[in-house]
């Protein structure tokens, strides 16, 4: 499995390819891409390298990270789309809130179905591990491969800092049980792909993230 990643919207969220190299299959975390610039860098990349979409996942569905759903699922029709039952609520939120956060084109997706912690996504010959790692949002679900000991955080954990906790549904105690639970449990050489920033790795965090020393 390759990753690709993509910086999108005034948030500069990550949106990633997950790309099945055997079956050239693909799978989208997070899609954030609002302007048609950033929609036209997606459908770009994925149309150049012959990728086929297969899956859309949603770690969360704060704002930032569903900008570019119906994009998503206009472009490649017939695409899953799957969110974890606990954040439905968050993602069918975000259009009270987007006008306000500068974004009056936003286009609301509806999930086609549940993520589930302990059964795996599977797409090409790539299978995900889901795990349920709440704090920062109710339903907020990471993604592990196995293989090549790569995890998508979404916003659980970033180098040297973790997620905020002051959201609706957020809860510090609970984001903290999660990454120790969910993510230090996972080898220290394990790559970290976060929602915002740069990749780290679980044993750079472990030694060094302030928040949990």
């Amino acid at each position: 499995m390759t990753v690709a990643g993509f910086a999108f919207n005034p948030f500069s969220e990550n949106t990633y390819l997950l790309i099945d190299d055997a079956t050239r299959q693909c799978a989208i975390v997070d899609a954030g891409c609002y302007t048609a610039a950033e929609q036209q860098a997606l459908r770009s990349y994925i149309e150049t390298n012959q990728l086929q979409v297969v899956l859309l996942l949603n770690t969360h569905s704060h704002i930032d990270h569903v900008l570019g759903a119906q994009f998503v699922l206009d472009t490649w029709p017939g695409t899953p789309f799957l969110v974890h039952r606990l954040d439905v609520p968050t993602l069918r939120a975000v259009s009270t809130y987007a006008a306000n956060y500068g974004f009056p084109q936003y286009r609301p997706a509806e999930p086609t179905g549940e993520l589930v912690a302990g059964q795996p996504v599977r797409f090409g010959e790539t299978e995900l591990e889901v795990r349920f790692a709440p704090g920062h949002a109710p339903g907020h679900v990471v993604f592990y491969h196995a293989p090549t000991a790569t995890l998508m955080a979404g916003d659980v954990l970033f180098q040297h800092s973790i997620g905020r906790t002051d959201l609706p549904g957020g809860n510090h105690a609970e984001l903290l049980h999660s990454i120790e639970t969910e993510l230090l449990t996972l080898p220290d050489d394990t790559v970290v792909y976060p929602g915002h920033g740069p990749a780290t790795t679980i044993g750079e965090e472990r030694r060094h993230n302030p928040f949990l020393i």
